[in-house]
């Protein structure tokens, strides 16, 4: 019975205290609870330093020197939202700006060689951000090809190999269905919404809709963005410090170098290959993502090009 009275006034003491810790913090975090004066000169300072602008839409606006009617009301409305939301998405913008500097010297001379217009180097870049994007529906690379889509215009895509992730053969495979495209619809505005919505799409509802003109389309919500997001991204790339953008050179990133190698046959180990190349199997990778596995069976000696350090 001691014994037992012992533990009732040692809990009946815990109790008390934790009764008193309880009241201490919920009275200390009310007191902590802003009055309503200094809610109120929160609010004011708010007002008085944070602003949100509207941005002014530029005076005119074209694709590939084909010009964007912003004239008409809900054209000029498009580009204003996809100006809005790719400005004030600052940190996805900001590295779209900064991947620019690496990748457009590798995109541009495919596109003038393939006599393919320019502005689809900001095709590519809202396809995927530059990086090497898997699409929901299986489209890959700087290009976003499915699978069928790539082996049509040239691209080896298997377990081992995969050339939808090489940015150069990619490039050359984009700028094939693009002329395609053109010699079907002689425009390349209409040629860069099928290459959202496909030729067969676009077709369709220019013959459903009687009207050939992508501005006078109504599409689906994706495709009657898309444009309007490639000529958004080209605007704010362009003109970053009309945007609000501070973007020193030195925070670009710089182009890849290397050197390619020859290999025609089956390499069993990559990771031995790159450090006999003077570098370890990340670089390695990171330089030739098109190769999927960490060997190559390559039984039929096909020839392939890859790129180690300099």
């Amino acid at each position: 019975m001691e014994s037992k009275g012992r533990v009732y006034l040692l809990a009946s003491i815990f109790g008390a205290l934790s009764a008193l810790i309880v009241v201490f913090v919920s009275g200390f975090a009310f007191n902590t609870k802003p009055s309503t004066q200094e809610n109120r000169d929160y609010i004011k300072h708010i007002n008085e330093n944070y602003r949100i602008y509207s941005l002014p839409l530029p005076e005119q606006a074209d694709f590939c020197n084909e010009k964007m009617p912003l004239e008409v009301t809900d054209v000029a409305e498009r580009l204003d939202r996809e100006l809005l939301v790719n400005s004030y998405w600052h940190s996805n913008t900001l590295l779209s700006i900064k991947r620019s500097r690496r990748w457009f010297p590798v995109i541009e001379p495919i596109l003038k060689k393939n006599g393919v217009p320019d502005d689809f180097k900001y095709l590519s870049l809202i396809e995927s951000g530059f990086t090497n994007a898997v699409s929901p529906a299986g489209a890959v690379g700087f290009w976003q090809f499915l699978p069928e889509t790539a082996k049509q215009y040239g691209l080896e895509v298997n377990e081992e190999v995969d050339e939808r992730y090489h940015v150069e053969k990619s490039t050359e495979a984009a700028c094939a269905y693009l002329k395609d495209a053109y010699n079907k619809f002689g425009s390349w505005t209409n040629v860069a919404a099928s290459y959202n919505m496909g030729m067969g799409g676009v077709s369709k509802q220019q013959t459903r809709q009687g009207e050939s003109n992508y501005y006078d389309l109504l599409l689906n919500e994706e495709t009657s963005r898309y444009l309007f997001r490639i000529v958004a991204l080209k605007e704010i790339v362009n003109n970053a410090d009309k945007y609000g953008f501070v973007v020193r050179p030195s925070d670009l990133y710089e182009p890849y170098s290397f050197q390619l190698v020859k290999i025609d046959g089956p390499v069993d180990d990559f990771g031995i290959f790159a450090k006999e190349h003077g570098m370890n199997y990340k670089e390695f990778k990171i330089l030739n993502p098109w190769l999927r596995e960490s060997f190559l069976k390559n039984k039929n000696k096909k020839e392939y090009f890859v790129k180690v350090k300099e």
